[in-house]
């Protein structure tokens, strides 16, 4: 079994997705938009460019997202995309990249199980938290 996070975006996906390829060093593997699906003809024109489906390779994981459209967009809550980093330097490069834009709710520090550990909402709405665990 494979779980991937699946993100909702308020029209702006396309953004977030050229934004995590280079804070994650992500790559995008697929991405659709509604204009050129089969449900082109079903909405707006205006939404021709939003992003219908797109995943994305974060090193062997895999993130997925799309544009929810205006009426069935809503913030996420109860959810944090969690990235675990090996490399404390590597883990202040990725958190300060998020950062960008972004709503810090812990800047990135030592904490008692981790070498750094931050949390942030970034500039899409997405909660992430980036941890560097201490070694066992």
């Amino acid at each position: 079994m494979q779980v991937n996070p699946y993100l909702s975006f308020d029209g702006r996906c396309a953004e977030a997705l050229k934004f995590y390829e280079r804070c994650l060093g992500a790559r995008t593997e697929f991405q659709i938009t509604f204009g050129g699906s089969p449900m082109a003809d079903q909405v707006p024109p205006e939404w021709h460019d939003k992003i219908m489906h797109a995943s994305m390779s974060i090193g062997d994981q895999v993130l997925m997202g799309s544009d929810a459209p205006p009426d069935r967009y809503k913030a996420p809550q109860g959810m944090t995309v969690s990235l675990g980093i090996a490399d404390p330097a590597e883990a202040d490069r990725v958190f300060a990249g998020l950062s960008e834009g972004a709503t810090i709710q812990m800047p990135i520090q030592e904490t008692f199980w981790a070498l750094r550990f931050g949390m942030l909402v970034d500039q899409f709405g997405i909660p992430w938290m980036v941890n560097c665990g201490k070694p066992m």
